[in-house]
C-alpha cells in the first residue's frame, strides 16, 4: 500500500466527515485564494510557513508555487502529516493494516455483496491478492479504488512532489503523527461501516455518481486555492461517516497544533498537511491564532511546474 494512498484516504475521510456540524460558519480570513500561510508572532523568531495538499492529483496539476518553493528553501525542516522519508515505518506499519480478532470481510457483509467486492479485485488484477485484501481494513482497500477512480492517468501525490523538492536541499523530513497512529484510528470506525463503504465505492465506480462529482469540485477548489469552497463543499459532501468526524479530523488537528506549539519557537517548518484541516472554526488556522500566533495568507509570486 502506497503511502499517498492512505494519506489519500485520510484526506477524502476528512472532507465527507465535516458535515456534521452544518452551523459552523466558515472564517471569514480565508477570501485570499491561496493554500500557503505564513506564521509568525508569538515570540517567534524566524516565519513558518503552513501549506494544504492534497493527496491525489493529476500530474498536470502538481504545481509548486515560486512561494512555495521559497518557503521550502528558507526554511529548516518539513513537516507533513506522517514522516514521509521514513522506510522502517512504512514497513513496519503493514502488519497494523490488518482487522484485529482474524476479521476478514466475508464476516462483514451478505454473502452475495462479498461475491461482489472480490469478484471486482480480482478482475482488477489487484497487485496485493484478495485472500490478503480481504483481511484489511476495508476503508484501506477502497483507497485503492479511488486512485482508479482519477480523470486521468499519471496521478501523484502533492506531499511526493514536496518531499522531492525539500530532498534537494537536504531538509529533514518529520511527521506530524505516525503511521501506526494512523492505522489504529481507523479501528475505531467500526469494520461493519467500513465493508459497506466499500461496497459503496465499487458500486459507484466508473458512474456519473453524486460522489465522483463531489469529489471533482473538491479537487477544482483545490486547483482554485480556495480555501472558503473547500469549506463550503467539505460542509456539503457526506461519505457515510460524517460521525466520526472528531477523532478523523477535529482531534487531530488539536494534537497537531499542540505539538506545533512546542516545535514552532524553536526552528523555522515549512507544515504540509491535507487542505481540509486548515479551514474551520476547528481547522489548524483558527486554532493556531487560538494559540497567539499570527498566520497570514501568501498570494502566489507566479508558478513553476515541478512534476516527479
Amino acid at each position: 500500500m502506497k503511502v499517498f494512498e492512505i494519506g489519500f484516504l485520510f484526506s477524502v475521510l476528512a472532507y465527507s466527515c465535516a458535515t456534521a456540524k452544518k452551523a459552523e460558519q466558515p472564517a471569514p480570513e480565508f477570501s485570499e485564494k491561496t493554500l500557503l500561510w505564513q506564521i509568525s508572532g508569538n515570540g517567534l523568531q524566524k516565519p513558518s510557513y503552513l501549506f494544504g495538499t492534497i493527496h491525489l492529483v493529476c500530474k498536470e496539476d502538481a504545481v509548486l508555487s515560486d512561494s512555495l518553493l521559497s518557503a521550502i528553501q528558507n526554511t529548516e525542516q518539513v513537516y507533513f502529516e506522517v514522516d514521509m522519508d521514513n522506510l522502517f515505518e512504512i514497513f513496519g506499519v503493514i502488519r497494523q493494516m490488518k482487522m484485529k480478532n482474524d476479521t476478514t470481510l466475508a464476516d462483514l457483509l451478505s454473502e452475495e455483496d462479498y461475491k461482489k467486492i472480490k469478484q471486482w479485485f480480482e478482475n482488477k488484477n489487484s497487485l496485493l491478492p484478495f485472500s490478503m485484501l480481504e483481511t484489511y481494513k476495508p476503508l484501506l482497500a477502497a483507497s485503492t479504488i479511488m486512485e482508479s477512480g482519477m480523470s486521468c492517468e499519471g496521478a501523484v501525490a502533492m506531499e511526493q512532489v514536496i518531499l522531492e523538492e525539500a530532498k534537494k536541499y537536504k531538509k529533514r523530513i518529520n511527521g506530524l503523527e505516525t503511521m501506526a497512529y494512523q492505522m489504529s484510528i481507523f479501528d475505531s470506525i467500526p469494520y461493519k461501516i467500513q465493508a459497506q463503504q466499500l461496497l459503496k465505492f465499487i458500486e459507484d465506480e466508473g458512474k456519473d455518481s453524486d460522489a465522483s462529482k463531489e469529489y471533482e469540485e473538491l479537487q477544482q477548489a483545490y486547483k482554485e486555492q480556495d480555501l472558503d469552497k473547500l469549506d463550503e463543499q467539505m460542509r456539503r459532501n457526506d461519505l457515510g461517516i460524517a460521525r466520526f468526524e472528531e477523532i478523523l479530523l477535529h482531534n487531530r488537528n488539536r494534537n497537531w497544533v499542540n505539538k506545533l506549539k512546542a516545535i514552532l519557537p524553536e526552528k523555522s517548518i515549512l507544515i504540509a498537511v491535507g487542505a481540509g484541516h486548515l479551514p474551520g472554526q476547528q481547522g489548524i488556522i483558527t486554532l493556531l491564532r487560538k494559540e497567539g500566533f499570527t498566520v497570514k495568507p501568501i498570494m502566489n509570486k507566479g508558478k513553476k511546474q515541478t512534476v516527479i
